[in-house]
């Protein structure tokens, strides 16, 4: 089985943020931006299907979404999935910044960049709960991380 969990391609969390912000000004409307986010989604790494259950679902998201996490080498590297294609692109948008990074640095990070790349405004309500909610999951775990 291919290795689910998302590898950093960026070198840090800032980094992430920072390519994606390019990435998302090269659009012209947030129609070519939601094309780009559900292609984003399309090259998540495959999601074991063992995993599409409730032990695995994020609360708070209106699509089903279902997360994983493995601690390895000091970092924590996070798989996610979602049955719509739009959240799949936004799973992608917030392993890309999270997984593979140390749970310091997760915790440093503060997902207000959801808001300032302006995501949320361009969500409806219930999608930007359900970032806010990935967000909050992938920040507990690594809380967990850190205290233990």
């Amino acid at each position: 089985m291919a290795d689910p969990f998302l590898r950093p391609e960026d070198a840090t969390a800032a980094d992430a943020i920072a390519a994606i912000a390019d990435e998302l000004a090269m659009f012209d409307d947030w129609m070519e931006r939601y094309q780009f986010i559900i292609e984003l989604g399309r090259k998540l790494p495959p999601f074991p299907e063992e995993w599409a259950n409730d032990a695995h679902r994020v609360p708070g998201c209106q699509s089903r979404v279902w997360m994983e996490a493995r601690f390895r080498d000091g970092a924590l590297y996070f798989a996610g999935a979602s049955d719509a294609a739009i959240v799949s692109g936004l799973v992608a948008l917030l392993l890309r910044v999270y997984s593979g990074r140390s749970p310091d640095e997760i915790a440093a990070t503060d997902p207000v960049f959801l808001k300032e790349l302006g995501l949320l405004e361009a969500l409806s309500t219930n999608r930007g709960n359900g970032i806010a909610a990935m967000a909050r999951k992938v920040r507990e775990i690594a809380a967990l991380h850190r205290a233990g």
